[in-house]
């Protein structure tokens, strides 16, 4: 066995949470129902940090029936401790704050249909709350693979939310009543849309709620969602005064593309659906993954330049101060 392993594979929080709840179980070993149940997590989820363990020389399955019982290899339970232990107190203070930044916090899904239930009382009915709910947790957790930490449950409130409001828009529910837009005033729905939905997508999508504001409903998604966001994309909108928030990968879905009134990709048309009545705009740029902070603040200002020409455009002539008429210097025409 790998000496290295275990330290990379219990670096994850998840995991070491996992080791911790073996090492002190009755009788050393734990079912994936209550490692799920005290963890807060879905048992997909937890099954695949168990595979990791296992992969790594950690963990020992042993079958019972019906029953997977998972337990610590005997020999590696002191070394198991010390790197638990090790891990623990790096975290310090922080362990409260990072098992709810990484989802390890029970997550209260009834309280979150409840809450979902009142932003869209009169527009959708329970079970389709519930519904939608359900499937976003599940399209994150099916995506979170290795590494992710983000708080699934928050996210995937927000992720149906977003998805509520586009079948809302989509059936012409009005706006008010889903707290879209600014009651009197038209909005244009704009998805932006590339591969990992963690670089370009996420720039064109903040630049434009930054330009646009109420007067553009901006949604943004990736055909294979990565993670987290790229950090040098959150660094080099940081730099210009825009802030990510809240925002992460999220999956492609029909109602995204049917709520929308323009649909601009970004190296995934293939993965787009098409629909008649929709505007369908290809910009070819580099995905920023990976590539020197120096490369992805051009492909920021490439971005930039294109959002502010698309919404100059799709505003009438009126560019993103509000002056009519004002051009974009040094703007050119998305591609088409």
């Amino acid at each position: 066995m790998a000496h290295v392993a275990p330290f990379a594979v219990l670096a994850d929080s998840t995991r070491s949470r996992i080791a911790r709840l073996l090492l002190d179980a009755p009788g050393g070993r734990a079912s994936v129902t209550a490692l799920a149940d005290a963890l807060g997590l879905r048992q997909p989820t937890v099954s695949h940090h168990l595979a990791r363990l296992r992969e790594a020389g950690l963990v020992l399955p042993e079958k019972e029936g019906r029953r997977v019982w998972y337990s610590l290899v005997a020999d590696e339970r002191d070394r198991i401790a010390g790197l638990v232990a090790a891990t623990t107190a790096q975290a310090g203070t922080g362990a409260a704050a990072g098992n709810v930044a990484r989802g390890t916090v029970p997550f209260d899904r009834d309280r979150a249909v409840e809450r979902l239930c009142e932003r869209f009382r009169g527009v959708h009915s329970r079970e389709t709350v519930a519904a939608l709910l359900d499937e976003s947790l599940q399209l994150l957790e099916r995506r979170a693979g290795d590494g992710a930490g983000g708080p699934l449950g928050p996210r995937a409130v927000v992720f149906a939310a977003s998805r509520l409001e586009s079948i809302a828009r989509t059936s012409g529910a009005s706006a008010a009543r889903t707290g879209m837009g600014t009651p009197g005033r038209a909005s244009v729905s704009m998805l932006f849309v590339c591969v990992r939905n963690a670089g370009r997508s996420q720039l064109a999508a903040g630049i434009m709620r930054q330009l646009a504001g109420d007067r553009v409903i901006v949604q943004s998604a990736g055909s294979e969602p990565a993670p987290e966001l790229s950090a040098g994309v959150v660094r080099a909108l940081a730099e210009i005064g825009v802030p990510v928030g809240d925002e992460f990968p999220k999956p492609l879905t029909d109602e995204a593309v049917r709520a929308a009134d323009v649909i601009v990709t970004m190296g995934c048309g293939d993965a787009c659906p098409v629909y008649p009545g929709r505007r369908y705009l290809d910009w070819d740029l580099p995905d920023p993954h990976e590539l020197p902070l120096e490369d992805v603040r051009g492909i920021r200002d490439e971005v930039e330049a294109r959002v502010r020409a698309l919404l100059f455009e799709v505003m009438g002539g009126v560019d993103a101060g509000g002056a009519a008429g004002a051009g974009v210097a040094g703007a050119e025409e998305p591609a088409s």
